[in-house]
């Protein structure tokens, strides 16, 4: 049986025997050597995993989902977002929320009760849609395909292979080397996901997944697993016959770790799902704007139409802001930040960091293509930052505001503020 630990952004993980808690736990010595060797590969990769706190101790940083190890522990890492108790139920909601998001994923719930009872790690919620998505996928009938084979029978069968039937010797000659079609559904996509079926049915520890698997793996015994999945997953077919396989896609390739904006690299394939959180609330922002823009506004993300300066007859530091909002007379900049800032802290500047007012700064005097732009800061909403702050004003009409945008209640709170081109009429104001 596989040991589950359940933690959050900046837990403390430890071999010492502690009393476990989401900000606190305690691993084996293998899993805690192998999350040394982990993080040391993300480090070379110029990404922090982990920060070593003694010889016996480490520091989670700031990344969510799950990672299993090679001795059978599996790590669930969830947001710190809310401050009430654990909120374990609470956290994986919102960590299966922004996921949905960022990777455009579409879950198919029975109904929203069965979606609050479903209380469950990242993994057996993702294994748990593939699955759902296998099922429906199977009984509306899996998509078969002719295969050219070539062999020697004591009869004919199909075309008779005239050059190598030639080339018989003496002796063979009563044989036939023939070639015939054979209708099988061994073909990119059904390999693909018996191989994901395969790995859900070792990993899961739900008894109703488990069982699911199991039934699913032998309706699809014939079909072989994919032993070259990146050439597999080029070959993907978006015809018309093979529109009911769009909706599966994206669930088989988060579960064969292809579509992983942190992919955990090695020999080992455990279930490892991991997520930059700011790259989440980033992606979560973006979506909910694209959803309100007023028509004539339009947002790009990650431009890069200008660079911090020109060096030598080229130029140098592209500027990229999370986000742009450009309508015919007026442009917008946005930034998204995860991290808490505090509104009763105006002695401390509000907890503000001075690097991302220089780097709103920089924007703002770079992308002038429309005249001086309005730049947001956005932070997520909790009990420290409940309203927008007070207008920063860089001067030359250039100011900046800070807004809070609210997860659980999906509103970007004091919008009006920055007259963003957004329906304020569809979402209702956190309270």
């Amino acid at each position: 049986m596989k040991a589950t630990v359940t933690i959050r952004e900046y837990a403390r993980l430890t071999t010492a025997e502690v009393e476990p808690t989401l900000d606190v736990a305690q691993l084996s010595q293998s899993a805690f050597d192998w999350l040394c060797e982990l993080s040391a590969s993300f480090s070379r990769n110029g990404a922090t995993l982990l920060q070593v706190d003694g010889r016996h101790a480490l520091k989670w940083d700031s990344y969510v989902g799950v990672v299993e190890t090679p001795c059978g522990t599996r790590l669930e890492i969830l947001p710190k977002h809310h401050e009430q108790g654990d909120c374990l139920l609470k956290s994986r909601q919102l960590l299966r929320k922004l996921i949905q998001q960022a990777l455009q994923l579409k879950p198919r719930d029975a109904s929203v009760a069965s979606l609050e009872l479903f209380d469950a790690p990242l993994s057996e919620w993702v294994m748990g849609q593939f699955l759902t998505e296998l099922d429906l996928l199977v009984k509306r009938g899996v998509r078969f395909d002719y295969q050219r084979i070539e062999e020697e029978q004591r009869f004919l069968r199909g075309q008779l292979n005239v050059v190598a039937q030639m080339r018989q010797p003496p002796g063979r000659q009563h044989h036939f080397q023939i070639r015939h079609d054979v209708f099988l559904p061994d073909r990119a996509e059904n390999r693909l996901l018996k191989l994901a079926l395969e790995l859900v049915a070792k990993s899961t520890q739900d008894a109703a997944n488990w069982r699911l698997a199991n039934e699913l793996r032998a309706m699809l015994a014939e079909v072989p697993a994919s032993r070259q999945v990146n050439q597999d997953l080029r070959a993907w077919s978006r015809d018309r016959l093979m529109a009911h396989y769009q909706a599966i896609k994206p669930w088989c390739e988060l579960i064969l770790n292809q579509q992983m904006p942190i992919a955990v690299s090695g020999e080992w394939r455990g279930m490892s799902l991991l997520f930059p959180m700011e790259k989440l609330f980033e992606c979560y922002v973006e979506g909910w704007l694209r959803q309100r823009l007023l028509p004539g506004a339009n947002l790009t993300s990650q431009a890069s139409q200008h660079h911090l300066c020109a060096h030598d007859s080229g130029k140098m530091f592209c500027l990229k802001p999370d986000l742009l909002i450009d309508t015919p007379e007026q442009r917008w900049i946005l930034d998204t930040k995860w991290k808490r800032i505090d509104s009763g802290k105006p002695e401390k500047n509000y907890d503000l960091s001075q690097i991302d007012f220089y780097q709103l700064f920089a924007y703002g005097h770079k992308y002038r293509d429309k005249g001086v732009p309005q730049l947001v800061l956005i932070y997520p909403y909790w009990s420290g930052l409940r309203t927008a702050l007070p207008v920063f004003d860089f001067g030359e009409d250039m100011r900046l505001w800070v807004l809070p945008f609210d997860l659980d209640a999906d509103c970007l709170v004091d919008a009006e503020k920055a007259t963003l081109p957004l329906n304020l009429a569809s979402f209702a104001r956190a309270s």
